[in-house]
């Protein structure tokens, strides 16, 4: 009679792997948590020909974008910010600037549904996603992927990880502009919201291949195309 233990079941029934009572001995049997060279050499080929190809066709939406930005609020055009990326290594990611200057002034916060932050220019590129194009310059460095968890801020990787079991485990890839947990639950604003996002991040790592990022590809400008989860 085939056995087939709780948490398998429960990864199978809803792709995503579930943290409550998951033992380190589950994980360590688990062959999908292995990282394979020929895909992950594949991955970064074609993270580097697709992001230098999707820099130079979307040139002219990024000139439009800026002179928007410009003309709409003061302040820089691009917005840095440090992330922690693959291994827990620390990075600059790009994004256009959606948010007031000085929006942090008073420390982190997460980003909160109909954020007063948010500029009317912000909104929209917010909405369509533009606000992202410039991460595939952290793509062309290595930074980043196009497929791989989200990169989480250092003040709350820090917190998270000492609240979270298996949280570090989100580091053993690069992180990605978008996610299996991007198209499968709502924004996380809260620890609830980031256990959630782990388990399909887990789901993610232990199953990544080409045809599966593919496949969130897909579901990504889907998402973008009806105006879900931004905010």
């Amino acid at each position: 009679i085939p056995i087939e233990d709780c948490h398998s079941f429960y990864e199978r029934l809803v792709s995503k792997i579930a943290i409550t009572d998951l033992s380190p001995y589950w994980l360590m049997r688990t062959k999908g948590f292995r990282r394979d060279r020929l895909v992950t050499f594949t991955k970064r080929v074609i993270d580097m020909i697709a992001s230098a190809a999707g820099l130079l066709l979307s040139a002219p939406i990024l000139a439009v974008t800026a002179a928007a930005i410009k003309l709409d609020t003061p302040g820089p055009l691009l917005y840095l910010q440090q992330r922690v990326g693959q291994n827990e290594k620390r990075f600059t990611i790009y994004k256009f600037r959606s948010m007031s200057e000085n929006a942090e002034a008073n420390g982190p916060v997460w980003a909160a549904r109909n954020d007063p932050r948010v500029t009317r220019v912000g909104r929209w590129i917010r909405k369509l996603r533009i606000d992202e194009i410039p991460q595939m310059v952290n793509v062309l460095k290595g930074d980043m992927s196009f497929v791989g968890p989200r990169p989480e801020r250092p003040f709350f990787v820090e917190t998270l990880n000492n609240q979270i079991p298996y949280y570090s485990l989100r580091h053993s890839v690069k992180p990605g502009i978008t996610g299996w947990a991007q198209i499968c639950c709502p924004y996380g604003d809260s620890e609830e919201g980031a256990i959630e996002k782990l388990q399909y991040d887990l789901y993610y790592i232990k199953h990544m291949s080409m045809l599966f990022d593919l496949q969130i590809i897909f579901e990504s400008l889907k998402v973008i195309l009806l105006g879900r989860g931004a905010r």
